[in-house]
């Protein structure tokens, strides 16, 4: 019975399978894809931002920071004008703000760019602490280590860059 299937069947089951092809291959196409692991990473960017910035207000992290902040030859004489909690609040408050124009460049693109160089800024500081804190680098088991809380800064870094370009395009 299968070898009498008219054409016209024939052309049934074919167009319906390559409908469903279509279908798949639309939903796995290079600009979804792109755009599911660019909406990933802004908010996963995004939710970073904010729960560090929120941590920001608390002792815990205004000690934390202390260290990385009064080395730096950007920042170090910041704890001669405010307190260590102070401090921590505008580094706090810093954040979250980038986080908020993230999000809502989402919805207002004109904010993007502004986001980009929030994020740029941010983390070219935080991964300039590797080179001016003192005890940043050590050697364990033979092999050279930092603390690498740090080092996911530079993929955040890499997404400001791509969010400035993608904001001058979009």
């Amino acid at each position: 019975m299968l070898l009498k299937v008219s054409f016209a069947n024939k052309f049934t089951v074919t167009e319906k399978i390559t409908d469903k092809m279509k279908t798949i291959k639309n939903l796995l196409s290079n600009r979804k894809i792109y755009k599911a692991g660019y909406y990933i990473t802004l908010f996963s960017v995004a939710i970073v931002l904010l729960w560090i910035g929120i941590f920001k207000f608390t002792p815990t992290e205004a000690a934390a920071i202390k260290p990385l902040v009064q080395h730096h030859p950007f920042t170090f004489w910041v704890y001669d004008v405010f307190s260590l909690q102070a401090v921590s609040n505008i580094v706090g408050t810093i954040e979250i703000a980038i986080a908020l124009l993230l999000l809502l460049s989402i919805k207002f693109r004109s904010l993007k760019q502004y986001a980009a160089l929030g994020i740029i800024g941010t983390f070219l500081i935080t991964l300039s602490f590797l080179f001016f804190t003192p005890g940043m680098w050590r050697v364990k088991d033979g092999i050279l280590i930092t603390d690498f809380f740090i080092l996911k800064d530079m993929a955040y870094l890499g997404f400001g860059f791509m969010l400035l370009g993608h904001s001058k395009y979009n």
